[in-house]
């Protein structure tokens, strides 16, 4: 991973604190509490999230509310009608790198993974660990660790193809996990699930970074308009986190229903990806 990579870890965990001051405290903490809170001077707490994020710790708390959901939809709402939007016919521009992804076919994901080998290893990320696995194909699976340990979210993501063999390597994986967090490069995606729920991973890949839509939505757009629940759980079945963006799908109130490692993970990653469209 590149060298800021630590940093970035460590950034998450000061935000995350941070998120849990916030809920407490019900508004906005003056920054000298807020840095106090945190063992830090208010120099060195603002210096700190203006590199991570781009914002001052003020702005970067208004990103944080739970109302912030609510603005999004009101402000960055993103409609899926047209299917064709982000060149999902081939390698298409998403979210400011490159993807390259190819899907399992439906016999291949049926069979559980026989036969195929996934890489896998843990690296430093904006949201903290990360868990990633990958094919000779591309990343297949990408779980943050921070919320329910390294463990669970090995066993979690190993359970989804319970007869491939798994191989501790991440070297064969990390380009494409640089790439991914960096912004920079191509990172390739080895989509494997049934086949309703790579439509709605698909129509996920469709919302641009800084925006959101809703479950119902993506029902909407794959043809499945009174499929939500289903849509609702096909988003939590995503294996790769992040890249494929189940964190931008929110309930039509506002409410930013599950997420599947973790709330505070949902809302940071929210607010890091607003306020780096804000900026």
């Amino acid at each position: 991973m590149n060298a800021n990579a630590p940093d970035q870890a460590y950034h998450f965990h000061v935000m995350r604190r941070a998120i849990d001051l916030i809920d407490q405290g019900g508004e906005a903490l003056p920054l000298d509490r807020l840095a106090g809170e945190m063992g830090m001077s208010a120099a060195h707490f603002q210096r700190l999230f203006s590199a991570w994020v781009g914002v001052s710790p003020k702005r970067y708390q208004q990103y944080l509310t739970l109302g912030h959901a609510k603005t999004l939809l009101a402000q960055r709402f993103t409609t899926l009608e047209v299917a064709d939007a982000a060149g999902l016919t081939g390698t298409g521009r998403l979210h400011d790198l490159f993807l390259r992804w190819e899907a399992m076919s439906p016999g291949e994901f049926a069979r559980g993974g026989e036969g195929l080998t996934i890489y896998h290893g843990c690296f430093d990320s904006p949201f903290g660990e990360t868990l990633a696995m990958g094919t000779d194909k591309g990343l297949c699976g990408l779980a943050f660790t921070e919320e329910c340990g390294r463990d669970a979210a090995f066993d979690d993501l190993s359970a989804r193809w319970a007869d491939a063999r798994f191989e501790p390597a991440p070297e064969r994986i990390a380009p494409w996990v640089d790439a991914a967090f960096a912004g920079r490069g191509e990172t390739a995606l080895h989509m494997i699930g049934a086949p309703f729920q790579i439509k709605v991973w698909e129509a996920l890949l469709r919302v641009p970074t800084g925006h959101v839509t809703t479950y119902s939505e993506i029902a909407q757009a794959i043809g499945r308009p009174r499929a939500v629940r289903a849509v609702g759980t096909a988003v939590g079945r995503n294996p790769v986190s992040f890249l494929i963006p189940c964190h931008r799908a929110l309930r039509k109130s506002g409410a930013l229903g599950g997420y599947h490692w973790g709330l505070p993970v949902k809302r940071a990653m929210l607010a890091w990806e607003s306020a780096r469209v804000d900026g």
